[in-house]
């Protein structure tokens, strides 16, 4: 294929991506409680959440954030760990049931970004391959688009936000075609391609309308792709979309206050949450709400069970007991590690355990430990530097802060308040994460909407189809040469029967 004279940025172990998607997957699995403030759903075209089995929901989550960080790769230009992530979605998507996903259209997309990258690294070595993943993506979107993409552009209120995407496909088909000999067919393919690159082009005049309406350049960009270069449709997607990321933060914040009160609650014996709805429902006849969730947590969800431990008074009262039983662990589990950092920082074990016991507030504690006789706050501030790797500038107190300031910033948030309840995700999970790769795929799919699959910048395919539709036209011409008499006196004049012709 043709030097595409782009710049190929080191490659790097794909590894981590992939740990750290199987690890976000399973956390977020259906009911489960995940470490995070957030949680994953599934979402339709039309923004609506979308339910499967849990066995499928892992399956498709696990496909959709490998395809999400093997575009992440694509981005980058590092095109063989693209590949090889990419590789490994398609097999996650391979284990969902086919009639789950036969009208999504994800996997027709990841099958298109394959060969995009077999076309970067100019590999033809993937031919055959690529021909095969392109016949299933245009089989695939037709059954998730409708014929002509129909069905999608009802869904799309009549914008053509996928012919970016079917520009990529035609001009893929076009070149497999041309390497495999059917000149006639890429030709056919790439002046379908080039169709769609003309009528993605964005009129200065269009932008500076749109833009002049507050938007950026980049989202009028992309709003008049996807609206046929209609000012008044554009503006309209983009309106739409403020007030869905408006929504959106709205359901995350309810979302995110959620998860921390599930995690009050703890897990179910198979690691589930307390589920929420069933607990409002509890909570509306009449029962005690921490009460209510400590029967749910302990029967799985299960209402009619939580009911009758509910009712009857001796399991009633064992699951006060539970709840008083699991509130002294804690407590405990809150004192140890507030004592454990203490004894760290310099001071007495038995001084510190004296003053965790006495009780009061953390800034009472610390008081107290810095104002006794027997502490010695100057190894404290010494150890605590070295704990933190901290400068002696950062260690400084500010003006006005009392020496327990300077302690308590020291102190880790675990130790601060926090439940470090052993119920929910274990610490050994925690610390096994790779946090800034989760991050990253998070903050990715966070980005995503409906359409970011369809948003392409397609400069990079526009050259391709420039030179494909070059190469077909030198091979038409010399096609057509091959094809013309030969005069007579030529022929004797080159003394022989044969015509030779260097292509």
């Amino acid at each position: 294929m043709p030097n595409q004279h782009n710049t190929i940025i080191q490659s790097v172990n794909p590894k981590p991506a992939t740990a750290a998607v199987t690890a976000l997957s399973k956390r977020h699995a259906d009911g489960a409680l995940p470490i995070e403030d957030f949680d994953i759903e599934l979402e339709d075209q039309s923004g609506k959440k979308v339910h499967f089995s849990e066995t499928d929901r892992q399956a498709i989550m696990t496909g959709l954030m490998l395809h999400t960080s093997g575009k992440q790769f694509i981005r980058k230009q590092m095109f063989s760990d693209a590949l090889e992530v990419l590789t490994m979605g398609e097999e996650a998507f391979s284990l969902c049931n086919p009639k789950s996903i036969e009208l999504v259209d994800n996997i027709p997309i990841l099958q298109i970004d394959m060969v995009w990258c077999y076309f970067m690294l100019q590999d033809i070595a993937q031919l055959s391959v690529a021909g095969l993943r392109l016949e299933k993506a245009r089989e695939g979107l037709e059954r998730a688009h409708g014929k002509d993409s129909s069905r999608f552009r009802l869904l799309q209120a009549g914008r053509s936000s996928e012919l970016a995407l079917y520009l990529r496909l035609e001009l893929l088909e076009g070149v497999v075609a041309y390497h495999s000999g059917q000149f006639d067919k890429s030709r056919k393919f790439l002046t379908s391609a080039q169709a769609k690159f003309f009528q993605l082009q964005v009129p200065d005049e269009a932008l500076s309308i749109v833009m002049s309406m507050g938007f950026g350049e980049q989202d009028a960009k992309r709003s008049l792709r996807m609206s046929n270069q209609d000012v008044q449709s554009a503006v309209n997607l983009l309106v739409l979309e403020r007030e869905q990321r408006k929504q959106k933060r709205e359901d995350d914040i309810h979302r995110r206050n959620e998860i921390k009160e599930q995690k009050r609650y703890g897990v179910t014996p198979l690691k589930k949450a307390v589920d929420l709805q069933k607990l409002m429902e509890l909570d509306s006849i009449g029962f005690e709400k921490e009460l209510a969730a400590e029967a749910l947590r302990k029967n799985e969800n299960d209402t009619q069970k939580a009911l009758d431990d509910l009712t009857n008074p001796d399991a009633n009262n064992a699951l006060q007991r539970a709840i008083e039983s699991r509130k002294r662990k804690r407590q405990q589990r809150a004192n140890d590690g507030t004592v454990e950092q203490l004894v760290s920082m310099g001071f007495e074990r038995s001084i510190v355990i004296s003053a965790v016991q006495a009780g009061g507030s953390l800034e009472q504690v610390m008081h107290q430990l810095l104002t006794h006789p027997r502490a010695d706050p100057i190894a404290a501030a010494d150890n605590s530097s070295n704990a933190h790797d901290s400068s002696a500038n950062d260690n400084a107190s500010t003006p006005g802060s009392t020496p327990a300031d300077a302690v308590l910033e020291n102190l880790s948030p675990d130790t601060v308040g926090i439940d470090n309840s052993n119920e929910g995700p274990s610490a050994t999970e925690i610390e096994q994460r790779d946090l800034e790769m989760e991050d990253e795929i998070a903050d990715e799919l966070a980005r995503g909407d409906a359409i970011s699959d369809y948003n392409i910048d397609v400069t990079q395919e526009g050259e391709a189809i420039n030179e494909y539709t070059l190469l077909c036209w030198i091979r038409g011409v010399a096609m057509e040469k091959l094809r013309l008499p030969i005069c007579p006196a030529k022929r004797k004049a080159d003394g022989n029967n044969d015509m030779k012709m260097s292509l």
